[in-house]
């Protein structure tokens, strides 16, 4: 059902560790021409680069920064048909009476500024070719709301999932399909960083698969939405992978 994604240009932001790492490395698999941005790489990057896909280290919060990533990737590849928007951090567990501006204005730039300049860039070079797909990665806290400490973030993971369904209208017509992966609870470097062991085991035990997610279960979904085969007819969709949490 993937084979359509042979040769197709994918640029993966947060492409290298986690759910993003797993991405690349699948769309890699798919026969797909990857281009994938990164901060911080650690021991996955060298597996990254061994599966042929181009890195640009590149903080995204940084001025013009999408920019940046966008003209790397067409210059390495002349197109881009697919956009994953992954790159994003919950930060830091902040209780509300302890917010201030700095630390919200940097869980704003890193979940939604750079993401609506790199969605805007590329829906602009994608209504030029006629075609276009646009996957953002939001979250379960989105929905449900985070753990305590966790209220910025969710909001803005909100904001993402919005954001994409407006976009997905305004975009149709022009041939570009704008989705979401909504993730659970992945373990991945993100719950190591930021819920203690005690926590995630109280979190497996909510979940009706009766474990965490790997960042290889979030994989298949960004195929399956990359695909104009398998999906088509999808857009303006969120789509949770989380394991039966949400019936939780």
């Amino acid at each position: 059902m993937n084979e359509d994604l042979r040769n197709k240009v994918v640029v993966v932001t947060g492409g290298v560790t986690g759910i993003g790492g797993a991405a690349s490395l699948a769309f890699a698999a798919a026969g797909a021409k990857v281009f994938a941005q990164y901060l911080g790489g650690g021991p996955e990057l060298a597996a990254i680069e061994k599966a042929g896909i181009t890195t640009l280290k590149l903080d995204l919060t940084g001025e013009g920064a999408p920019q940046t990533l966008i003209d790397a990737a067409i210059a390495k590849h002349g197109r881009i048909d697919v956009l994953l928007n992954n790159a994003g951090s919950l930060v830091g567990r902040i209780p509300v009476t302890d917010l201030d501006d700095p630390f919200i204005d940097k869980v704003f730039d890193l979940n939604c500024r750079q993401l609506i300049h790199c969605c805007r860039i590329a829906a602009k070079l994608m209504k030029e070719q006629g075609a276009g797909n646009i996957i953002n990665v939001t979250s379960i806290a989105a929905r449900n709301g985070a753990s305590p400490g966790g209220a910025v973030y969710a909001g803005a993971k909100a904001f993402v999932s919005a954001f994409s369904k407006t976009l997905a209208k305004e975009l149709v017509s022009h041939g570009i399909r704008v989705n979401c992966v909504s993730p659970g609870t992945i373990h991945t470097s993100f719950h190591d960083r930021f819920s203690d062991e005690a926590k995630r085991e109280a979190t497996r035990k909510t979940i009706p698969m009766q474990r965490l997610g790997t960042a290889e279960d979030c994989a298949g979904t960004f195929l399956y939405l990359a695909s104009d085969k398998a999906s088509g007819y999808v857009t303006g969709q969120v789509i949770e992978v989380n394991g039966g949490q949400l019936m939780a």
